[in-house]
């Protein structure tokens, strides 16, 4: 919340999206940002397609997202428990869809231009600092994407 109110200024007119934890967006809301937005932020627990419906994702024609950013794969023990209950009900298969290298696949093939993402799991802590970092080059220094994500390998 933080880093959102200090780039606010920044942000075009049309931001919009579902911040907190109360309730998880349904998938007519995933499909509703996911479509509308030039620009699409993911910033929580586990992988981002376990949040997503595959059958719903490969079916997209998302053309207008350019810049998918997933900072995602943090885990916690209840966000843990969560998954583990979820992935009982899917196959080996299903399952390897969700890991980044895939994710990423099935975002290009809806559409999307470029994908931001993590390839392991990480920290909140970590995910913060690449969203300030994030900010910072993109909206603050309008430095592009291949040049935002140079400077986060260093």
């Amino acid at each position: 919340q933080e880093i959102l109110e200090k780039y606010h200024d920044l942000f075009t007119v049309q931001w919009e999206g579902v911040i907190g934890n109360m309730c998880a967006p349904s998938q007519a809301e995933w499909e509703q940002l996911l479509t509308n937005c030039s620009t699409f932020l993911f910033y929580g627990m586990e992988r981002f397609m376990s949040h997503v419906l595959l059958n719903w994702l490969v079916a997209m024609n998302i053309p207008k997202c350019r810049l998918v950013i997933l900072l995602d794969l943090v885990r916690s023990q209840q966000s843990y428990q969560r998954i583990a209950n979820s992935d009982l009900h899917k196959s080996c298969p299903r399952i390897a869809l969700e890991s980044p290298t895939e994710t990423a696949m099935l975002l290009s093939l809806a559409g999307v231009g470029s994908i931001v993402a993590p390839q392991w799991y990480t920290t909140l802590e970590e995910n913060a600092a690449r969203l300030e970092s994030l900010f910072e080059n993109l909206l603050s220094f309008g430095r592009t994407t291949g040049q935002t994500i140079h400077v986060l390998q260093k």
